[in-house]
């Protein structure tokens, strides 16, 4: 397993040592090990956790409530889908698959209520460039008017 410290997974991610630091502190990023003189050790889990936090986060446009959410609920998926592999009941495996099933639909749901914000967001600026369109018309009009 390879090792990374602060400034090198910042520098990967794209990020401050600071926001890295607030992550983990409020509970978006699980800690890491340290190092016998107390400095954190990263490992290529924790980049792509930050990858996926900063997709979110950029892509999605979650708060970090949302975000908190959306990844515990990815912790849960993961988790769900090793518990449903390694049972050997079926009973039990459908009951974990119910579960899972679950948890991705949560997740969509926060996906679609994002994308239905920014559709209507979009709406109300299409709306807008055409009554710029008409104004700059009529506008146009009176001018040729006045000559």
């Amino acid at each position: 397993m390879s090792f990374y410290k602060i400034e090198e997974v910042a520098k990967e991610c794209g990020l401050t040592k600071r926001t890295i630091r607030y992550y983990e502190e409020i509970g978006l990023l699980f800690p890491p090990e340290r190092s016998d003189g107390g400095y954190r050790m990263y490992t290529d889990r924790h980049i792509e956790l930050l990858k996926k936090i900063i997709s979110a986060r950029d892509v999605l446009g979650f708060s970090l409530p949302e975000l908190v959410e959306f990844i515990q609920m990815s912790d849960s998926v993961n988790s769900q889908r090793v518990e449903a592999k390694q049972t050997e009941d079926i009973q039990k495996k459908l009951e974990k698959v119910a579960e899972l099933e679950e948890t991705l639909e949560k997740q969509l749901r926060m996906i679609d209520l994002k994308l239905e914000k920014i559709r209507q967001f979009r709406l109300e600026l299409v709306d807008l460039q055409e009554r710029v369109e008409i104004a700059k018309t009529k506008y146009t009009a009176m001018m040729a008017n006045q000559e």
